[in-house]
């Protein structure tokens, strides 16, 4: 039997489809979900194009194609033919990220035409809770950001990012887009910290939110507060937010050789459940 298959942009009309697909794993895919359940399909909106790959007229897997090309439920039939899509429209994205499996195989297709990379981080752990940690207690002075501190926080998420992307988010258009980012984040109540004298100690934010799971991201401490278990208590008091105000799962990933953080987080109440893939360009 003949299985006809295509890969296209999806159209708007396809949103509850798209959805079905997002929902069918709501931790893996909460960053692209959220993103889906607030701009809908249209690529202006949405900030990229999501592509569907389809067999025998059916919708099976995604392909979020924007500042990140990610792979969402995709086969490896699916995952061949993003490849091919990708590589005909040539790279547009800074990373590649999703689930390790089929993004090692999205990169190993796109790497003849792509490559090299900056860098790939083959095992990024995903680590999810359904409940506030037993063994850690939230630190009190973590707290939400409000609108009028963004230049508070700024120099820290700046510092967080050129730590573990390896370049600064200013780069290129300055920082508008990286600090319209952390002002909308500030804006929905996800960017949280814990403030001494005017100066950022601890800091995260909840980067993804649907209402089945969350993502916490963008964990950092002062440098000079590190080794006082600051980021255990922070991520504490942020996990109690976020299971309180925003979904009944939270998440996040983190490098397989920051051994530190995965115990840490391990301390918290966090259990590995997958793995996540990047590749950054």
């Amino acid at each position: 039997m003949l299985t006809q298959t295509t890969t296209r942009v999806l159209d708007p009309g396809e949103l509850g489809a798209a959805l079905a697909i997002l929902e069918s794993e709501p931790v893996a895919n909460a960053f692209v979900t959220s993103r889906v359940q607030a701009a809908g399909l249209d690529p202006w909106r949405l900030g990229g194009e999501m592509w569907g790959w389809y067999a025998d007229g059916r919708l099976r897997s995604l392909c979020y194609s924007g500042a990140n090309l990610v792979p969402i439920c995709a086969t490896p039939e699916a995952v061949r033919g993003f490849a091919d899509r990708a590589r005909r429209a040539g790279r547009r994205c800074s990373s590649i990220v999703g689930p390790a499996e089929a993004t090692r195989q999205l990169w190993r297709l796109l790497e003849p035409s792509w490559g090299p990379a900056r860098d790939v981080r083959l095992n990024q752990p995903l680590m999810v809770t359904e409940e506030p940690s037993r063994d850690v207690r939230p630190d009190p002075r973590v707290r939400r950001i409000r609108k009028a501190e963004i230049n508070v926080i700024m120099p820290a998420c700046v510092a967080m990012f050129t730590e573990e992307v390896g370049v600064s988010p200013l780069a290129g258009d300055g920082g508008l887009l990286y600090q319209a980012r952390v002002a909308e984040l500030v804006a929905a109540g996800r960017s949280f910290a814990r403030i001494e004298d005017g100066k950022v100690v601890f800091k995260a934010e909840i980067g993804a939110a649907t209402s089945q799971a969350c993502q916490i991201q963008g964990v950092w401490v002062a440098p000079e507060f590190r080794g006082q278990g600051l980021s255990e208590t922070g991520m504490a008091a942020v996990l109690r937010y976020a299971l309180a105000d925003v979904a009944p799962v939270v998440s996040l990933y983190v490098n397989d050789f920051n051994t530190a953080a995965r115990a840490s987080y391990r301390r918290v109440g966090f259990r590995e459940v997958g793995a996540f893939m990047s590749v950054l360009f």
